[in-house]
């Protein structure tokens, strides 16, 4: 277990949670398709998410990407997930992606979670910058930054492609250890 908070922990992802994941996301699949398609694409069945979650858990250990679960600890249920991607081992700088189920939206769980991984990030991984890219209409997300001292940067152009949609100009924060 990484952390502990209200009535949450975070873990790293492990061969387990393959049934728990894709409960969340077939739960969430409408609040999560313009963001995070890929994940739901590996998601959409208990042997996908078990493929998925023995590559998520891989490349946690290999040191590629890291996928954290935030589990409700009395009902055991995945809240949400949360991602340390993008990593460059050379600047020591990786990128946050999250998202949390339609049950503990606006409760502040996602900013409290990011907090901790922010320290684990800084501690454990040794990472100097992180990121979080967001799209300027989701204030949520924009609040979980911000609230974690993250800052605007810049407007990165043309930076995501929703499915289906045009390119999108996304916001880039950033805060420095």
């Amino acid at each position: 277990m990484i952390a502990q908070f209200d009535t949450f922990e975070i873990n790293p992802i492990h061969s387990g949670d393959a049934w728990k994941l894709c409960d969340f996301i077939i739960a969430n699949q409408d609040r999560l398709q313009r963001y995070f398609p890929k994940t739901i694409a590996q998601n959409l069945t208990p042997t996908l998410s078990e493929i998925f979650v023995n590559k998520k858990a891989k490349q946690f250990k290999n040191k590629e990407e890291f996928l954290f679960t935030l589990k409700h600890i009395q009902t055991r249920e995945i809240s949400g997930i949360i991602y340390i991607k993008d990593l460059n081992w050379s600047t020591n700088q990786g990128e946050f992606a999250y998202c949390i189920g339609y049950t503990y939206k606006g409760k502040g769980v996602t900013t409290k979670a990011i907090k901790f991984l922010i320290e684990y990030a800084f501690t454990e991984l040794h990472l100097k910058t992180l990121k979080i890219i967001v799209h300027n209409t989701n204030k949520s997300s924009i609040k979980v930054a911000e609230t974690n001292g993250f800052k605007w940067i810049k407007t990165l152009k043309n930076e995501f492609t929703p499915i289906g949609e045009d390119p999108l100009n996304m916001e880039l924060y950033k805060l420095f250890k």
